[in-house]
């Protein structure tokens, strides 16, 4: 384990490493992440409408980003596997703005945070909605990508400012 002023994902030799997490006590931790899928107003029509080509968007992009979540570790390098025991991921639709706000929840009992899985499932429901919009609009926006809330582990409650 690395003190605090040591880089924990490097090893004294300045290579990357996974960190050693074989000693932490495992707790119950939990993270939600956000992110905005910016569309045009016809667009966005289409998608409440359930009219664009490729079928049903979000059912798509819910699933998707549960799946991703999953597979995270396989993703991000030096993510450690994690048991996860709940993965959610929610749409809010403000039809004024056009704007899609997409919430994904990661839960487990493990050694180590689940901030990263939580990441992974909202930014590939969020790449999901891109694909299956592409065919009627490019210029989509995917944005405000970031942590709101942490629970669990040595460092406690972490919550986002508003």
């Amino acid at each position: 384990m690395s003190t605090p002023n040591e880089l924990s994902h490097i090893d004294a030799q300045g290579g990357v490493r996974m960190v050693d997490i074989g000693s932490k006590p495992e707790s119950i931790r939990q993270a939600v992440s956000r992110v905005t899928v910016q569309l045009s107003a016809h667009t966005f029509g289409l998608l409440q409408d359930r009219a664009l080509p490729k079928g049903d968007v979000l059912t798509t992009a819910q699933v998707a980003g549960i799946q991703a979540a999953k597979q995270t570790a396989q993703l991000i390098p030096m993510c450690h596997p994690l048991p996860l025991s709940h993965i959610d991921v929610q749409f809010e639709l403000d039809q004024e703005r056009a704007q899609i706000r997409i919430e994904a929840l990661a839960a487990t009992t493990a050694s180590t945070g689940v901030e990263m899985e939580a990441l992974v499932a909202a930014q590939i429901a969020a790449l999901t909605i891109y694909d299956m919009c592409k065919a009627v609009q490019k210029d989509i926006v995917i944005s405000n990508t970031r942590l709101i809330l942490k629970s669990g582990g040595r460092s406690g409650t972490y919550r986002a400012a508003k």
